[in-house]
C-alpha cells in the first residue's frame, strides 16, 4: 500500500505529466469553456427535476416522498473526495466511515445488519450485492466531478425499484458527456486521501464522449488508542461515457474498470493478513425514445463483473446481467400511467476460506418482475398514486410490493403528502447458504429463511417562501416482521432464522434560509426510535444486539455557504451524531471547512479541513474501530 509521502510524490509527478499533455491538447483543439458553478436559488432548487420517486421527471417540490437532492455545486463546494463523502450532505442519511476505505450508509436505521435495506444505483445500475445484501462502498468509486446530482429518497421504493429498497433509494446520476468537454487534471493531497484524476471529452456526430482515469490512496488508520490498523487503501480506475441524440432517440453507453487493494485487520490469534484485492468492470447501455403525446419508452441493460479476494474472509467471483424496460404512457384523461419489466441474472462463486463456505459453492440466481403505477388527478390540487410490483426470486417465490400515495398541493408553495407501502428484503446467499465453523460452534443459513417485510406509513409537508426560505418535514412509522436472527438448534449449532419483529418511528426535517444574496444556511435533523423483540417461542444468539444498536437516535447538520464574489466560496459544515446505543461508540460533533477559489479561468484551488474543532472520534462499532481526527487537504483543478 502506498504511504502518504509516496502518494504525494506520485501526485506531483503525474501533475507535471498531465500538465504538459493537457497543454498540447489545448493547443491542438482549443480550450473548453469552464463549467458554470453558479448557485441555484431556492426556487430553482425546488424546480429541479427528479426521477427516483415516480420514474418520470417531476419537480422536486411536487414529489410525494421524503426526497433530497445533492447537486453538482453542493459536491464541489463541500470538498467531498468520494461518493460516500458526498452523501454526508443528505440530511436523511447516516454516514459512518469504517476501516479500509469502507462506509456504512443508511436511512432509517439497520446499520448493524450490513445496511441491507438501502438500495443504491449509479445511472440505473444497482450495486446491491446478492451475496451479503447491502453495498460494498469501498468499490463504489465515482469521479465526483462527473456527478450531476444525487437523489436520496428515504422510505420504501419497492414498487418501482424492487425488493431491497426497504428504507430508501440512493440514485446517483452522472453528467451528460456534452457537459464535460475539454480536458481536466485534478490533483489532491490530504492526510485522509491523496491522488490524481484526468478527464478528456470531445464532441462527435450527434453526440459527445468522455474518458477518465483516477488513482487515489488512503494511509493506514488508527484506533483511539493510537494502534495502527494496517488498513491502507489504494484505488486505480478508468472509464468512459458516450451520449448520442438523434431526433427523438437518445442513447448512452458507458463503462468502468477498477482495481483496489486494501489492508486487512487481523483478528487474534492471527497477527497478519495479506492485503485484500478487489477488481471489476461494468458496461451499460441506455436507449430512450420520446413518443407522440408525451409518452416515452426506454430500455436499459448492463453487465457487472466483480472479483473480491479477502484471505480469511471470502473469495468471490460475481457476474450480474440486468435488462429493464419502462413505458410511460401519454396522459389518458386524468390518468398518468407507467409500466415496466425487469429481468436480472447473477452467477456467483464463493471459495472456501478459513472455515467459511457456501453450499452450493456456485449459484445461478434469477429475479423477474413486472410493475405498474397510475397517478390519478382527483382535482387540480389532489393526486392519488397507486402502484404494484410483482417480483419473483428463487428463494421465496413471488413477492408483492404495493404502494399508495396521496399528494395535495394546498397552495402554489405548500404541498402535503401521505404514503402507505409494503416492501421486503429478499434473502441473500448468506441467509440461505452460508456455513461457518469455529471453536464456538457452527452457523448455517436457514433453508426456509423468508423475506424480511416492512409496512410503512409516512406523511410529509413541504413549503417554499419564495427565494427566502424552504423546509420539508416527514414523520413515519414502520413495522417490520421476519427480521433475521441467529437461533440455536442444538448444542453449539446455530441457524439463521426469521424470529424477530420490530418498529421504527421518527422525524426527518430540513430547510434552507437565504440570509443574504451571497449567504445561505441549510439545516437538517433526523430523530429515530427503534424497538425490536423476539417473536413468541423464538431465540436469538447475538444478532439482536446489532440490529438497532449501531444506529444513532439523532443526527443534526448545519451548513453555511458563503460567496465572497465571483469564484470564491467558503463552506462550513457542522455535524452532530448521537451515541450508538448499547455500544462504546460515543456521540461526536465535527466541523468541516472548505474554501474554493477560481484563481483564473480554467484554474481552481481548494483548501479544506475536516474535523476542525473536535477531538478524534469513532463513527461505527466493531472490534477494531477507526478513529477519525483532524485533517487537511489541498486540491488543484486545471481545465483546458
Amino acid at each position: 500500500m502506498p504511504k502518504t509521502g509516496d502518494s504525494l510524490k506520485w501526485v506531483l509527478v503525474t501533475g507535471c505529466i498531465c500538465s504538459q499533455s493537457l497543454t498540447a491538447v489545448a493547443a491542438a483543439g482549443g480550450a473548453a469553456a469552464p463549467e458554470n458553478f453558479a448557485n441555484l436559488s431556492l426556487e430553482e432548487l425546488s424546480d429541479v427535476r427528479v426521477v427516483s420517486v415516480s420514474k418520470r421527471e417531476e419537480r422536486l417540490g411536487d414529489a410525494p416522498a421524503s426526497a433530497f437532492v445533492i447537486t453538482a455545486d453542493d459536491i464541489r463546494r463541500s470538498g467531498a473526495r468520494s461518493l460516500a463523502e458526498a452523501l454526508r450532505m443528505a440530511p436523511n442519511l447516516h454516514v459512518a466511515q469504517t476501516p479500509a476505505g469502507n462506509y456504512t450508509i443508511t436511512a432509517r436505521g439497520f446499520a448493524g445488519n450490513s445496511a441491507n435495506k438501502q438500495l443504491v444505483m449509479i445511472d440505473g445500475r444497482s450495486v446491491y450485492t446478492p451475496l451479503l445484501s447491502g453495498v460494498s462502498w469501498d468499490v463504489q468509486q465515482v469521479p465526483v466531478d462527473a456527478i450531476e446530482r444525487i437523489e436520496v429518497v428515504s422510505g420504501p421504493g419497492g414498487t418501482l425499484w424492487g425488493t431491497n429498497a426497504v428504507n430508501g433509494v440512493i440514485n446517483v446520476i452522472t453528467k451528460h458527456a456534452s457537459s464535460t468537454l475539454g480536458a481536466m487534471a485534478d490533483l489532491r493531497w490530504g492526510q485522509a486521501q491523496s491522488g490524481a484524476a484526468f478527464r478528456y471529452g470531445a464532441a462527435m456526430d450527434d453526440g459527445a464522449w468522455r474518458a477518465y482515469g483516477m488513482d487515489y490512496a488512503m494511509p493506514h488508520g488508527e484506533t483511539l488508542a493510537g494502534k495502527p490498523l494496517g488498513d491502507a487503501w489504494h484505488n486505480a480506475q478508468a472509464g468512459f461515457r458516450a451520449d448520442w441524440l438523434r431526433g427523438s432517440d437518445a442513447l448512452t453507453v458507458q463503462g468502468d474498470v477498477y482495481r483496489i487493494g486494501a489492508g486487512q485487520i487481523p483478528t487474534p490469534p492471527v497477527t497478519m493478513l495479506p492485503a485484500a484485492s478487489m477488481r471489476g468492470a461494468n458496461l451499460m447501455g441506455h436507449w430512450s425514445r420520446q413518443l407522440y403525446g408525451g409518452a416515452s419508452l426506454s430500455l436499459l441493460a448492463y453487465y457487472d463483473r466483480t472479483e473480491r479476494d479477502q484471505v480469511g474472509v471470502y473469495k468471490e467471483n460475481l457476474d450480474v446481467a440486468d435488462l429493464q424496460a419502462l413505458y410511460n404512457f401519454a396522459p389518458l384523461g386524468r390518468h398518468t400511467l407507467a409500466a415496466g419489466a425487469e429481468y436480472r441474472f447473477a452467477r456467483d462463486k464463493v471459495a472456501v476460506t478459513s472455515g467459511t463456505a457456501f453450499h452450493p459453492e456456485r449459484a445461478a440466481m434469477h429475479w423477474v418482475s413486472l410493475y405498474g403505477q397510475d397517478t390519478v388527478a382527483l382535482s387540480e390540487q389532489l393526486n392519488l398514486t397507486g402502484g404494484l410490483r410483482i417480483e419473483r426470486n428463487q428463494y421465496t417465490g413471488t413477492e408483492f410490493l404495493p404502494n399508495l400515495r396521496l399528494a395535495w398541493k394546498a397552495t402554489a408553495s405548500t404541498s402535503w403528502w401521505a404514503a402507505l407501502s409494503r416492501t421486503v428484503r429478499a434473502p441473500s446467499r448468506v441467509d440461505r447458504e452460508i456455513f461457518f465453523a469455529s471453536p464456538r460452534g457452527t452457523l448455517s443459513g436457514g433453508p426456509n429463511f423468508q423475506s424480511e417485510t416492512a409496512r410503512v406509513l409516512e406523511t410529509g409537508l413541504r413549503q417554499q417562501f419564495g427565494n427566502r426560505a424552504s423546509y420539508s418535514l416527514t414523520v413515519y412509522r414502520a413495522l417490520y416482521d421476519k427480521l433475521r436472527t441467529i437461533k440455536p438448534v442444538a448444542l453449539q449449532v446455530f441457524e439463521i432464522g426469521n424470529g424477530m419483529e420490530g418498529e421504527t418511528r421518527g422525524l426527518e426535517a430540513w430547510g434552507s434560509v437565504q440570509v443574504t444574496p451571497g449567504w445561505r444556511l441549510n439545516a437538517g435533523l433526523t430523530l429515530m426510535h427503534e424497538e425490536f423483540s423476539l417473536k413468541p417461542g423464538e431465540a436469538d444468539f447475538g444478532n439482536r444486539s446489532v440490529t438497532g444498536n449501531w444506529d444513532p437516535r439523532r443526527v443534526a447538520k448545519l451548513r453555511s455557504s458563503y460567496t465572497f464574489g465571483e469564484g470564491r466560496d467558503l463552506d462550513l459544515t457542522l455535524r452532530h451524531v448521537g451515541p450508538l446505543r448499547f455500544t462504546a461508540v460515543a456521540g461526536y460533533t465535527a466541523l468541516d471547512v472548505n474554501f474554493n477559489w477560481q484563481v483564473k479561468p480554467g484554474l481552481e484551488l481548494a483548501l479544506g479541513a475536516s474535523n476542525a474543532l473536535d477531538r478524534d472520534h469513532e463513527e461505527f462499532g466493531g472490534n477494531n474501530r477507526l478513529s477519525l481526527g483532524r485533517g487537511a487537504y489541498v486540491r488543484v483543478v486545471r481545465r483546458f
